[in-house]
């Protein structure tokens, strides 16, 4: 049966999905909008599986909150939720069913309500721009001029007999399990699909339609966005993400939209002035961190935060499910491990934590040939266990296909484990407690100024946070021997508090003489 218009779909959704929303009790509070932000973001097939089945679901993060708070997290960010072939959410077959996998529409209700009432948030990500043969305007669409979603993809001939590729012009992808499908791009000029997406996006933002949001994202991250998407669609910005982020701030204003920048290379400062959003990702920061050179991290964070409008926010993370394993890059060394979490939660901005980064999880890009088996070793399996093995763990990459056997990241008793980190105060999870705690209890991190502070040596990072008399000064060294630096700071310090590190800091002429260990970090409190 072939829906007739966007308006009927989503009123027949709205009807179907009150009986679900109506069966949940539990009581939801509004979150809270005033406290330290610390996003946790998720590769949920690969976090925890509450079912037995091996995918990660939502029941398994619900029940992992009690674990996220108190690692500190406040927000959770999740892949795409919707229906694919392909295992990462991507490309989409239906944009208005949950994957089965996941769970239901009960179960996300249950995980929404649950972080609500915690005080905690939910980001949901989103890329409307691309979809699969397996998708009703395909389907309906190709070679039926006379469909009603006749202009919903765009076309390389006038017949709709030839659907166009997507970046790179590519027709379609093969899955890690050997299943190939045909991809499309989405014509996003068509007012028929603006008129979708908002009461898509709308839908997500608060299911019942009560106005309440208890039920609703707090926010959206917007993949691959593009001004001119793929080179095929100019003034995207214009003619479709601010006139779509200002009708879906008119339903609910605390809502927040991030960008993905498509150029990693790029600040964002056009995403934030013409592209209608609230936040990016600062990509060039990222790359800078792991490179462990104080010149290129000053350069990248001077630049990022200088050209950040004061009422706009880059979000700060040193890996994601797109990227290598920052403890690729250093070897699962916990001294190197330790600064970047330090960098990560403390330059500022709202900081990004991927789910076992916090571990020392590993992993990085196979090389199986054109398929999307490739970033599966940096969407491994949250390690639980010491043994890698038991209740949750969420191997569904090994069930099928003919790589099931290839990602081995997961070694039993190697250290990188929950399990093992938990208890052992000096380990890398309970590092990033620390961190974050003193994230939460010094809000001029996040709402202070940012300054890089020149010293005396070539290995060692400092800045500095400052808003009226109270300044964080973080000192960072970078190399494998101890070093004695001079932190040139101009201001004459009157209580000097060390928030983490061992050193007696003094003032010699407005500068900060501290000690520091090889790979050290040192926080300091001046008021």
């Amino acid at each position: 049966m072939r829906p007739t218009t966007t308006l009927f779909v989503f009123l027949f959704l709205s009807l179907s999905f009150s009986t679900v929303i109506a069966k949940i009790t539990s009581k939801a509070k509004t979150p809270d909008h005033k406290q330290e932000e610390i996003i946790y973001h998720i590769f949920q097939r690969s976090f925890y599986d509450s079912n037995g089945d091996m995918q990660g679901d939502l029941n398994g993060i619900r029940l992992k909150l009690d674990y996220l708070q108190r690692l500190g997290v406040t927000a959770i960010l999740l892949t795409p939720l919707y229906e694919s072939v392909f295992y990462h959410n991507y490309f989409a077959s239906d944009f208005k069913k949950i994957d089965p996998a996941y769970g239901s529409m009960h179960d996300y209700l249950l995980l929404i309500k649950e972080l609500h009432r915690r005080g905690m948030k939910f980001y949901m990500d989103m890329e409307t721009q691309y979809i699969t043969e397996d998708h009703t305007w395909w389907k309906d669409g190709v070679n039926n001029l006379k469909s009603p979603y006749s202009d919903y993809i765009l076309y390389d001939d006038k017949a709709h007999t030839a659907p166009s590729g997507i970046i790179y012009n590519l027709k379609g992808l093969l899955g890690y399990d050997s299943v190939y499908r045909k991809i499309t791009t989405v014509n996003l000029y068509s007012p028929k699909v603006f008129e979708y997406n908002y009461q898509l996006f709308k839908f997500w933002e608060d299911p019942n339609g009560d106005g309440k949001f208890d039920d609703g994202v707090d926010g959206f991250r917007l993949d691959h966005m593009m001004d001119n998407l793929d080179n095929k669609l100019p003034d995207l910005f214009a003619r479709f993400w601010r006139p779509l982020s200002g009708r879906l701030r008119k339903v609910n204003p605390k809502l927040k939209i991030i960008a993905e920048q498509a150029n990693w290379g790029a600040i964002g400062q056009d995403y934030f002035a013409n592209g209608g959003v609230d936040r990016v990702f600062a990509f060039r920061l990222a790359f800078a961190i792991r490179t462990f050179k104080k010149d290129q991290i000053a350069a990248a964070a001077d630049s990022t935060f200088m050209l950040t409008p004061a009422n706009k926010q880059q979000v700060v993370f040193i890996e994601n499910h797109d990227t290598p394993r920052f403890s690729y890059g250093v070897k699962g060394d916990v001294g190197h491990l330790k600064i970047g979490a330090a960098l990560n939660l403390l330059l500022g901005g709202v900081p990004s934590i991927y789910y076992g980064q916090e571990l020392g999880m590993s992993g990085t890009n196979a090389a199986l040939g054109p398929t999307d088996a490739n970033d599966i070793p940096n969407r491994s399996a949250f390690e639980w266990y010491k043994s890698d093995q038991g209740k949750g763990m969420a191997y569904w990459y090994k069930v099928k296909g003919p790589w099931r056997n290839t990602f081995n990241n997961d070694v039993p008793n190697d250290g990188v484990s929950l399990e093992e980190q938990q208890d052992d105060p000096n380990s890398l999870w309970n590092f990033y407690r620390k961190m974050i705690a003193i994230r939460k209890t010094n809000p001029v991190i996040s709402k202070g100024a940012y300054k890089t502070l020149k010293n005396n040596k070539d290995d060692v990072f400092t800045f500095m946070r400052y808003a009226g008399n109270k300044k964080i000064v973080v000192a960072v060294n970078l190399s494998d021997k101890p070093e004695t630096v001079s932190v040139a700071v101009a201001f004459k310090a009157t209580t000097f508090k060390v928030l983490y590190g061992d050193s007696k800091p003094a003032l010699v002429n407005k500068d900060i003489g501290i000690t520091m260990p090889a790979f050290g970090i040192e926080v300091i409190g001046i008021d």
